[in-house]
């Protein structure tokens, strides 16, 4: 669940006259070459994307009860469809509401990722998955034109359209614009807009960071669903889950659940391995208690480090705080009134 990824498309850099010419050496020869071999990569390519398979059901999903139920009542709307749609006429009343769109936000390593694969399972479908670097572009106007080909592929494949990392394709609108960027931003959530309002489909979206959505795309999705951390009980599952029945151990699973309440699914399956490999490094015949506790810990202590650093004064600022059922509501209600 990346945007941080940029594929690195720019061309040589050339010095430029204030006419912008280029300006070189009375033999231009090696420029001119340079510029030809720049421009065989400068035309922009279409992307490509391509569905696939789902790699998780919710046999393989633990979650709290609360957020499974939210989604089984979401998922609702594709099984009793017929029953609500036409049956009972809502078909006149919400004509374009047929599209199953879901978002999913909440802390990193809640299982979101997982629960978009295993909704694509559970309804037989594919995944077309998107992250921002999928479809961003450096040549003008072609963000827009890679994100109408990923709705066309998805509705063509019948596929499930999956917007990872989605707060940066969703986040607001520019009010204030000062260059062709801000253009350029501005007119890719215009397109995304009316795609949405078009499409038929199943759509999901996942975030850390819900607050940043625009609300004009928050009342355009269908449910919201709040990925907390998991609870003990989770916490226990997901322990007991994620030890392999064939290591030998002495790990006290509820004893660390209780100890550990604010680490994640991921955080949990990270530790373990951690754990496995420390035991195989000492060469003991087993993997102790102490060594997942010390995994955990280490990675309570990584985090604690990473909330100091991001309040440095000379640190990026990236807001993270939790938010909540009513603040998404708050949002919703605020686009209502524009």
């Amino acid at each position: 669940m990346g945007i941080g990824r940029r594929i690195d498309q720019s061309t040589p850099t050339m010095p430029l006259s204030a006419q912008g010419s280029i300006v070189g050496p009375k033999n231009t020869e090696p420029v001119k070459q340079a510029v030809a071999e720049a421009g065989k990569d400068s035309k922009p390519q279409a992307a490509s994307f391509i569905p696939q398979s789902p790699k998780y059901s919710f046999a393989d999903v633990i979650l709290p009860a609360r957020t499974l139920e939210a989604i089984q009542n979401a998922l609702a709307i594709k099984d009793k469809s017929d029953q609500v749609f036409d049956a009972w006429g809502f078909s006149e009343t919400h004509k374009h509401s047929r599209k199953v769109g879901l978002n999913l936000y909440g802390p990193p390593g809640t299982g979101k990722t997982m629960v978009a694969h295993a909704i694509a399972e559970y309804l037989g479908k594919k995944l077309l998955v998107i992250n921002y670097a999928d479809i961003e572009s450096k040549f003008v106007g072609d963000t827009p034109k890679n994100l109408t080909e990923a709705f066309r592929i998805a509705t063509d494949s019948d596929s499930i359209l999956f917007f990872d990392e989605a707060d940066a394709i969703l986040s607001r609108r520019v009010t204030n614009m000062n260059n062709a960027t801000d253009t350029s931003v501005n007119q890719t959530r215009s397109v995304m807009l009316t795609l949405l309002n078009d499409y038929q489909g199943v759509i999901l979206f996942a975030t850390n960071y819900i607050s940043n959505y625009d609300p004009a795309f928050m009342r355009r999705i269908l449910a919201h669903i709040d990925f907390e951390l998991p609870d003990f009980d989770c916490r226990v599952r997901l322990l007991k889950k994620l030890i392999p029945t064939k290591l030998p151990h002495d790990i006290r699973t509820e004893e660390l659940a209780r100890e550990f309440d604010q680490i994640s699914g991921s955080d949990i399956s990270n530790a373990i391995l951690m754990a496995a490999f420390r035991a195989a490094r000492a060469e003991e015949p087993l993997v102790k208690h102490e060594y997942l506790a010390d995994a955990l810990q280490g990675i309570m202590k990584s985090k604690r480090a990473n909330n100091t650093w991001s309040d440095r004064s000379d640190s990026v600022k990236v807001e993270t705080r939790p938010v909540s059922e009513e603040y998404v509501k708050s949002q919703l209600k605020l686009e209502e009134l524009k």
